[in-house]
């Protein structure tokens, strides 16, 4: 038996190795995971796909990190079967691994819709390494020049950002009317749809794909897509960034309770003793809207493997909650949004403040309800993003001080002294333990 074993290998993984090592430096742990390579960067796959980083560039926390926390692997090999009652996990090739303490860090899966031609040659989603390798082989194999992307989220506008670095000519389609939807409003979207068209993408908007059309040469192979309004776009590949749900198949016939993912409590525990989850797989705390649900976001991942390791090793660790977050720096533009950021600024006792420079593509919007900040979209100069969290983190009342927040001149500086200090001191500690 061993006495922490791990199901997947990527962000939750490594903070919960991290943590347990901390308080335990010899007990035995066993990670696994059906990807053939340990942990490596997922936000960058882009970048992969594009060739701009190599796989080593990729690789995290670092390639000598497994044998230096003494974990033994077990990479290309899946889970297929748990048993709660005996304590034991199946791999596809029937062997057996005993468990003392199980952390179920499976991650998320794509989308696929159920729709025709779904299944043709050159039909791809976009959410691990081997996606990103399996993409370029078809690029460079039939001399790919249009590609269509389904899904306007950041995994849509991420692959759509590297295949134009390849060279291709991309056709973005969602049905919703911006891209992000659900972390910007028009203006915000309106910035970076901008830039999207400068480079070159056609951007199609209220609009879904209803069909996968063959090449006339071969019908097996995509040739085109067919849209709900019945207009046709020719393309070499289509790649579906519709999103994600959590990996639940593995525990869906257990005892364990699921929700929309699996249910935690603050202490990341599931209902079965000795076991725990985190990340995409898990509803973890959003402190924002006081409630457990998934957040499918990589580094929030690895703050909740951090406090299911330490708790797993012993340590009563109360998990301090995050919030929905949306980092990334395509076609130019730096974009952070966290939190409420789509509301109405009038509904429900919500006072939005906005800052917009059209000439130089910065655009900032708080949303605060009672003089707490409940969301934060910065578009352009993202430099103040850390302080503000902290603000929205701490549910301090900005009443005093909130139009400084938006001003081109804040800074840490900007805030009161006793708060200034107070929010340094927190981020120097923040989610590190020390048992000496």
């Amino acid at each position: 038996m061993v006495k922490y074993v791990i199901i997947g290998c990527s962000a939750g993984a490594v903070g919960a190795v991290e943590a347990i090592r901390e308080l335990d430096p010899v007990g035995d742990i066993a990670v696994i995971s059906e990807e053939p390579i340990p942990a490596y960067s997922r936000p960058m796959i882009g970048k992969y796909l594009s060739g701009e980083v190599n796989l080593e560039n990729m690789i995290f926390p670092s390639k000598n990190f497994w044998e230096k926390q003494k974990v033994q692997l077990f990479l290309g090999k899946k889970a297929v079967k748990l048993d709660l009652t005996r304590k034991e996990i199946e791999l596809e090739d029937a062997e057996k691994i005993g468990f003392d303490k199980l952390l179920i860090a499976t991650g998320s899966k794509p989308i696929i819709p159920n729709i025709e031609g779904v299944t043709k040659k050159g039909v791809y989603t976009f959410t691990r390494i081997a996606d990103a390798e399996h993409i370029r082989e078809t690029v460079y194999a039939i001399k790919a020049q249009k590609a269509v992307v389904v899904g306007v989220g950041l995994i849509g506008i991420t692959v759509t950002e590297a295949l134009a670095k390849l060279g291709l000519k991309v056709t973005l389609i969602g049905r919703r009317d911006r891209v992000l939807n659900q972390v910007l409003d028009q203006k915000a979207a309106g910035i970076l749809e901008e830039a999207m068209r400068k480079e070159g993408v056609c951007i199609v908007k209220g609009r879904t794909v209803q069909r996968i059309l063959g090449r006339k040469d071969n019908d097996d192979m995509v040739g085109g897509v067919l849209l709900d309004d019945g207009s046709a776009i020719e393309c070499d590949l289509v790649v579906f960034a519709v999103g994600v749900v959590p990996r639940t198949e593995l525990v869906i016939n257990t005892e364990l309770k699921i929700n929309n993912g699996v249910l935690t409590d603050r202490f990341t525990r599931t209902n079965i003793p000795d076991v725990y989850a985190c990340g995409d797989v898990a509803e973890t705390y959003d402190f924002v809207v006081g409630k457990q649900r998934v957040l499918a976001l990589w580094p929030l991942a690895r703050i909740s493997g951090r406090v299911a390791g330490y708790n797993m090793a012993g340590l009563k660790l109360e998990y301090p909650g995050v919030a929905s977050m949306t980092a990334l720096n395509h076609f130019g533009v730096p974009i952070i949004s966290v939190g409420l950021t789509t509301q109405s600024g009038d509904s429900e006792g919500y006072e939005t403040l906005v800052f917009h420079d059209q000439k130089r593509r910065i655009y900032r919007k708080i949303m605060l309800k009672s003089g707490k900040i409940m969301g934060m979209t910065l578009v352009g100069d993202v430099e103040r993003a850390g302080v503000i969290f902290h603000l929205m983190k701490n549910k301090v009342n900005v009443e005093d001080f909130k139009h400084k927040l938006i001003a081109d001149n804040f800074s840490l500086a900007s805030l009161p002294e006793t708060l200034r200090k107070q929010l340094i001191w927190e981020v120097c500690n923040e989610f590190h333990y020390s048992p000496k």
